[in-house]
This record gives structure tokens, C-alpha cells and sequence, in this order.
């Protein structure tokens, strides 16, 4: 299969005609717009004037901040000020699209919501990640990622039977919301080309979640069957799980019948594929301990490395459970680069996490490292036609830094 990632593009990125004025926060926001950025969109992150406050994702340098902010342009707008939310509506009258995640009430406050940025321009895209929704009982509500996690339901799956609600160990809802408002807005600017019209999308991380329980939410919407905690085995296929070995663990997959035979046979107990209960899936689920136990029992004999050879070569899908390090030094994700070089202006050549997409005849190199707050300001305010000297009487005022 020819490699994805070519050493030149053949062709601009697929978003460098599109315009993105960034109002976006903490993390959800950001990650919606981190995509735009990485394909090529041409981002302007709009911040308040810096204060000594630390926000949600760190001090500036640290590597979370700088691996969300990438490939964007930055300025600082006063936009409780006459003078910034006048250039901000500049900058939105030739924009194609907005993005901001604060909560539902505040963007109309400031008066930088869709129907004040749509009367100057119609075509408009505008995004909006918020809670619980823009409007209902906890529209008006901050809300944060754990609190999505407890609200829609994820903590009550997540974790060992009887060891109380866990948290999944990333931020899932804040992800998963950013990453379908970047699809809403790809969805509204391809409508966009046929109708001239923009649209306002919204999401939630609360939305989000629900989305996410998947075939969770179904077996309660159309079985009334309310899930519980499963802790590392599948919920109802076994046996899958995590399994010990002599240096460590590791994941095996083998719920379907021909993968059960497959296992059975492979570490050499053929005879539990006619074990009574043990012959279908439903059965081993309800026999999972038992299950669990007797391939425990066996794995724990051999190191992790002499199992996962012995199952790929019978085809039972399984693999190591790594540390984070070890992520990054495993040589499929090496392959993949999965981490990407970024040269940064201060802090050197670093590494941050790639785009997980592929397109063929485009790198996924970092085209801008993360930008010193308001470094772009005077460039990005030329360019939608203030001269100089009404920058610094803007500056002078604190509209602008």
C-alpha cells in the first residue's frame, strides 16, 4: 500500500481557503478548531488580554497548550471593549467560519453570537460547543468533561464491579464533542457551496456522551437492559479482557465462536469448546469468572511476548498493554508518525501529537508552532485594513495587545 504521506503536497491543504475565527476555551473548542488548523484553514485564535490567571490547559509552554494550538494564528481582543468587538466583526464580516465553546449565555452578552455575526454575514459557519445544549434545564449551566462523563452515564460502565463509578483516564467528552462540531462544520461548508447560506452548529459534551454510550444506550432504549460495570472484560463478549502473564498482561480478543475454538486450542485446552455453557457466547458470558479464570491460568505460565506471537499466528486478535512511553516507542505508531516534529520560535524543536486522518497527497507536517499571545495581532488586524496608528490608539485603549 503506498504511504499516505508523500515528502511534498501535491496540492494545498484541503481547508487553506477557509477563514476560522477562533473564540475557543479549555479543551473541547480547541480540538474542533485543531483540526481545521491542521488541514490547512487559515486560524486566527482570538484571546482576552493576558492576565496572570492559569487556564484550564496550563501555563502556555506547558505541552498541553501547545499541543492544541498549533497551526493558528494569535491575537488578543478586548471584546468587551467598543473598539474590540468592533474588529472582531471586521475580522467576521470576510470570515467563513466561528467557533466557541463558552457557556450558552455569554457569546450573546458580548454580542458575538450567529445572529449578530450573521446580519454582517450571511454565509457564516458558526460552531458552538457548550455543556448540557444551548438552551433547556442545564442550558445555562458551565460544564466540564468529568461531569459529562457522570451525567451521561459513562462513569456508571467504566471501572470493577462493585468498586464504585470511574472515570475514563481522558478527557473523552471534551474530545468527542470537538471532534463532531469539526464534522458539523465540514457538513455546513459543503452545504455552503450549493446555498451561499451558513448555519449554526451546535453540540455538547453532554450530547456527546450520550452519542457515545452507543450499543450501551441501545440495550436500555431497546431491550431495557441497563449496563453495569464490566471492568476490563467486554460488556458481553467472552472471553475478552486483559489476561496476566509471567512479566505482565496483556488484551485478548476471542468472543466469537471460531476465535473461542481458535484460543482453546491454541494454548491447549480444545476440550472447553465442548464445555457445557462454554459453547456459546452467551453462555461464556455468564460464566465469565469461571471463563477468565481457567485462560488465567494458563497465560500467567508464559511471558506476554510469547503469547502474543502464538495468537497472531493463529489469528486471535490480541496485543500489550502500554504505558504511554511506550506507545510512542512501539514501531506501528512510529510507522504511522504519530508524533509530529513542531519548531517552535522559543522552546525549540518539540514533538506533539499528529492528526490521526490521513489524505493522500498531503503531509500532516506543522506548518505554524504555537503562537506567544497576541504575536499576530498587528499582522492579522493590516490585513482587514486598520493602519498602524489605529492599532496603537487601540492598544493605548487595551482593545487590543
Amino acid at each position: 500500500m503506498p504511504d499516505p504521506r508523500p515528502e511534498a503536497p501535491a496540492a494545498p491543504l484541503p481547508l487553506a481557503n477557509i477563514t476560522v475565527l477562533d473564540l475557543t476555551l479549555a479543551r473541547a473548542g480547541p480540538t474542533c478548531v485543531r483540526h481545521l488548523a491542521d488541514w490547512g484553514a487559515n486560524v486566527i485564535r482570538i484571546e482576552p488580554p493576558p492576565t496572570e490567571a492559569e487556564g484550564v490547559t496550563g501555563n502556555r509552554d506547558g505541552s498541553d497548550f501547545q499541543n492544541l494550538h498549533r497551526n493558528k494564528r494569535a491575537i488578543c481582543l478586548d471584546l468587551k471593549s467598543a473598539d474590540g468587538l468592533a474588529a472582531f466583526m471586521r475580522l467576521a464580516r470576510t470570515a467563513d467560519v466561528v467557533v466557541e465553546n463558552m457557556r450558552a449565555n455569554v457569546k450573546h452578552r458580548l454580542k458575538v453570537d450567529y445572529e449578530s455575526v450573521k446580519a454582517i454575514n450571511p454565509g457564516i459557519v458558526y460552531g458552538s460547543i457548550s455543556g448540557f445544549g444551548q438552551d433547556g434545564p442545564y442550558g445555562k449551566r458551565a460544564g466540564v468533561d468529568q461531569i459529562a462523563q457522570g451525567l451521561g452515564g459513562l462513569m456508571s460502565i467504566t471501572g470493577e464491579p462493585g468498586r464504585g463509578p470511574m472515570r475514563v483516564g481522558i478527557p473523552i467528552d471534551d474530545l468527542t464533542a470537538g471532534n463532531l462540531l469539526a464534522l458539523g462544520i465540514m457538513m455546513a461548508l459543503f452545504e455552503r457551496v450549493s446555498t451561499g447560506v451558513g448555519r449554526w452548529v451546535t453540540t455538547s459534551l453532554l450530547e456527546a456522551q450520550v452519542f457515545m454510550l452507543d450499543f450501551q444506550g441501545s440495550r436500555w432504549l431497546m431491550d431495557g437492559d441497563v449496563a453495569g460495570q464490566a471492568g476490563n472484560d467486554h460488556p458481553t463478549g467472552i472471553p475478552t479482557g486483559v489476561f496476566p502473564t509471567a512479566d505482565g498482561h496483556i488484551n485478548i480478543a476471542a468472543s466469537s465462536g471460531r476465535l473461542w475454538e481458535r484460543l482453546a486450542e491454541t494454548i491447549g485446552h480444545p476440550e472447553w469448546t465442548t464445555r457445557e455453557g462454554w459453547t456459546t457466547q452467551k453462555g461464556r458470558s455468564n460464566d465469565r469468572l469461571a471463563v477468565n479464570a481457567a485462560i488465567s491460568a494458563v497465560t500467567a505460565t508464559q511471558a506476554s511476548a510469547h503469547w502474543i506471537d502464538l495468537f497472531e499466528a493463529a489469528g486471535i486478535p490480541c496485543g500489550p498493554i502500554n504505558t504511554i512511553d511506550k506507545v510512542f516507542a512501539d514501531p506501528q505508531v512510529q510507522h504511522l508518525g504519530m508524533a509530529v516534529p513542531m519548531a517552535h520560535q522559543r522552546l525549540g524543536t518539540k514533538a506533539v501529537v499528529a492528526s490521526a486522518i490521513n489524505i493522500s497527497g498531503h503531509r500532516r507536517d506543522i506548518r505554524l508552532a504555537t503562537r506567544d499571545a497576541g504575536q499576530d495581532t498587528d499582522a492579522v488586524l493590516r490585513e482587514v485594513g486598520y493602519s498602524d496608528a489605529e492599532i496603537a490608539t487601540m492598544r493605548a485603549k487595551g482593545a487590543v495587545s
